[in-house]
């Protein structure tokens, strides 16, 4: 799957370089696999706007994926690669072989026709769902369970990929995509493969619009609030602000915002990357 870098025919074209939807084989969803999809426009229940920058954007229906897997020892084969709005990646619609029909997230390499299927003695391959104890040391998985059998919570997002480093009693090391070393469960389960839609990363969107498709509203930066409405306001002329910090006063940008006595610190080997 590659990107389109579109003629500059327009203003809006001249910057504008979106993915490309060649590997795309169905245009409308499984209707038994769709919900709806609400918007609040970032008001409460009483219409109160209580989260900024948040409304408009085109209607989506929310398409539900099996983050768990937990059909063991029954093969599914790949019916379509689908796009899916409310995600980065591209998914999958799965047929299994005794009827039931499942969404996952779509790795890089899955094509239409292909079989995979999850379970604790399937082969490491493309697509197919086993524990984390029975992937092979160097293996580079996504869809990574944080508890047995909750399904998939890290790994999601188009392009990302960690890798199942080595092993430590009941427990796996596992190099996320943020840099970070930590140790999950040999019982979680995770997925081979790196998710698919690799160079989402490489989008621009061109214009304005694009963002209120996306249901987002212009962000105003504190800098060019007056000082009643923002710490880092008022001055005269364009001053920078000083410290970077949030409009309630919290710092911002380096700050350590990580509970110090957090549960699962001691799971973490080594942090991400600054």
């Amino acid at each position: 799957m590659g990107i389109r870098k579109l003629k500059p025919t327009t203003p809006g074209q001249r910057h504008k370089v979106i993915g490309a939807f060649d590997k795309i084989t169905a245009s409308t969803p499984e209707k038994s696999l769709v919900v709806g999809k609400k918007r609040t426009g970032g008001r409460n229940n009483t219409g109160k706007m209580t989260m900024r920058y948040i409304g408009g954007g085109h209607k989506k229906k929310y398409r539900l994926i099996d983050f768990k897997r937990n059909k063991d020892g029954v093969p599914a084969t790949v019916k379509t690669i689908e796009y899916d709005p409310n995600r980065t990646s591209r998914i999958a619609l799965l047929y299994y072989a005794d009827g039931a029909k499942a969404y996952i997230l779509a790795p890089e390499g899955l094509e239409v026709g292909r079989t995979v299927i999850s379970g604790s003695d399937v082969a490491p391959e493309i697509g197919n769902a086993l524990p984390l104890a029975n992937i092979p040391v160097g293996t580079i998985i996504h869809n990574v369970e944080l508890r047995p059998g909750e399904g998939a919570k890290m790994v999601r997002s188009a392009g990302t990929f960690a890798q199942l480093t080595s092993r430590e009693g009941n427990y796996v090391i596992i190099k996320m995509p943020s840099g970070e070393t930590r140790k999950i469960l040999a019982a979680c389960k995770a997925t081979i493969g790196s998710v698919g839609n690799s160079d989402h990363g490489l989008e621009k969107s061109g214009k304005a619009g694009r963002s209120r498709w996306l249901g987002r509203r212009p962000r105003n930066r504190g800098v060019v609030m007056n000082p009643v409405d923002h710490p880092m306001g008022g001055g005269e002329g364009r001053a920078s602000g000083g410290h970077p910090r949030s409009r309630k006063g919290l710092y911002a940008k380096g700050l350590k915002t990580r509970a110090p006595k957090k549960h699962s610190s001691k799971y973490i080997i080594e942090r991400r990357k600054k």
